[in-house]
């Protein structure tokens, strides 16, 4: 019961579709997560349901606290093959290192590749951005039918006429498309980099994943916010710290967000892939677990040795030997790599993307796996050129910006500045615009000599 003030009955707006509430809206979503984490909740698949099916309310929400008191409570399947810690030690102990070898460039060479991460995240994530949601069996026929499929260019708003977007439930209308822009549009992939460079500035490598909260609610709306991290910093209001910021009613726990966020730690650490791996998870940890974690720590990995080799099967397995190596996600990013190696076609292995992951759920869509594994395909089938590997990831559909993104980031770390043709690099202008607090717009030439001092100190 709630109490009643001035004779008004105070209660929370339960049917709010926001991630305020996000656990009762998304128990199936639980269900799911923690089957796949080898929990054994089978046996409670009916109440699950029930409560699912149940009307936004009270009684929902207070069920839901019995249906969260199951998952941490319940014991693993003692048929589970995967073993997937969540603190770093023990992370390290489930490794199967790569020595991944290369000479850390000189200043001007390093510089040049900083550019090149920078501006091919922003790059890669305004490509994706305007078809974000967009689920496959709509973003392939509007590719086909404006002339971009194969994709090789930005959707552009000509390609958007009222005729085209009355064949789409997706809407296609008012957004960042590249002719209409004059810099990198706010978005949190790109966000995340420019954050992770300030908190840095502040708190030095030696931070702790407490810092990191810190950040997020001194430079940040609750709005710049989603999923896993929104739940997150809710958590962080509630007095609810690190790491059980991470674990607290939060469905998304595994989702894509923290692999959005370690590409600073990779470049910070340019050849040292271990090093970024642990910035990584102290950052990841406070939103994430288990392969959640993983994402973030693979990315960053890869982005540090993105840095000192061409190599792009060195550079995936420099990530992969980050991470524990009997998890889900090594497994799966792996099977991308055998695909290609035994001569796979990109549409085979977008297929057996498509066949471990629904796109049509929330759940499969934004997760860290599906994502991971489109990331993996767009490096590998891309062969190195930065235009086709972007288009790659985008066109694979799931979530398009965040894996442009980081498709863009890694190859324009391995290929700096000069991989990246002036057509790609126009319409975001060396410019990053963000939602954070005093920043406003960066010019990424000079968060690239910040970038520098921070390899240095």
């Amino acid at each position: 019961m709630f109490a009643k003030i001035y004779g008004t009955e105070i209660k929370p707006d339960y049917n709010n579709p926001d991630d305020f509430h996000r656990y009762p809206s998304d128990i199936m979503a639980e269900y799911n997560q923690s089957l796949e984490e080898g929990l054994d909740i089978e046996k409670h698949e009916a109440f699950f349901q029930e409560v699912a099916a149940m009307e936004n309310g009270e009684e929902k929400t207070c069920l839901s606290d019995r249906v969260f008191e199951l998952v941490i409570n319940a014991d693993m399947r003692e048929d589970y093959k995967f073993q997937e810690p969540n603190t770093l030690c023990e992370i390290k102990a489930a490794r199967k290192q790569v020595n991944v070898t290369g000479e850390i460039p000189q200043d001007e060479t390093l510089r040049e590749k900083l550019l090149g991460a920078w501006t091919g995240r922003a790059v890669g994530c305004l490509l994706g951005k305007p078809v974000e949601g967009m689920r496959s069996d709509e973003l392939i026929p509007f590719l086909k039918e404006t002339g971009n499929y194969p994709m090789h260019r930005y959707i552009i708003s000509e390609d958007v006429t009222a005729k085209v977007c009355s064949h789409y439930k997706f809407n296609l209308e008012n957004k960042a498309y590249a002719d209409t822009v004059t810099a990198m549009p706010v978005d949190d992939d790109t966000n995340y980099v420019v954050l992770s460079q300030k908190m840095i500035e502040k708190s030095g490598k030696e931070f702790e994943s407490r810092n990191v909260a810190l950040s997020w609610l001194e430079n940040q709306s609750v709005y710049s916010y989603f999923t896993a991290e929104r739940i997150a910093y809710i958590n962080f209001i509630n007095s609810i710290e690190p790491p059980a910021s991470a674990m607290y009613k939060n469905v998304c726990r595994e989702w894509i967000g923290a692999q959005i966020r370690g590409d600073y730690f990779g470049y910070i650490c340019p050849g040292d892939p271990e090093r970024a791996a642990e910035l990584a998870f102290k950052d990841a940890c406070i939103s994430h677990v288990k392969n959640g974690i993983y994402g973030e720590m693979f990315v960053s990995a890869m982005l540090a040795c993105a840095a000192v080799t061409d190599d792009i099967e060195a550079i995936i397995y420099g990530g992969l030997g980050q991470i524990p190596e009997k998890s889900r996600l090594y497994e799966s990013v792996e099977k991308i790599i055998s695909g290609y190696r035994r001569g796979d076609s990109l549409e085979d292995c977008r297929k057996y993307i498509h066949s471990q992951y629904d796109e049509h759920t929330d759940h499969g869509w934004c997760h860290v796996i599906s994502n991971a594994m489109v990331v993996t395909a767009a490096l590998l089938y891309g062969e190195g050129d930065f235009g086709k590997s972007i288009c790659i990831a985008v066109e694979t559909a799931f979530d398009t910006d965040c894996n442009g993104a980081t498709v863009g980031s890694v190859l324009g770390m391995r290929g700096g500045i000069g991989c990246i043709d002036e057509f790609w690099r126009k319409p975001v202008n060396g410019k990053i615009q963000t939602s954070i607090f005093g920043v406003e717009t960066v010019d990424i030439a000079q968060a690239v000599e910040k970038t520098l001092e921070h390899i240095k100190a």
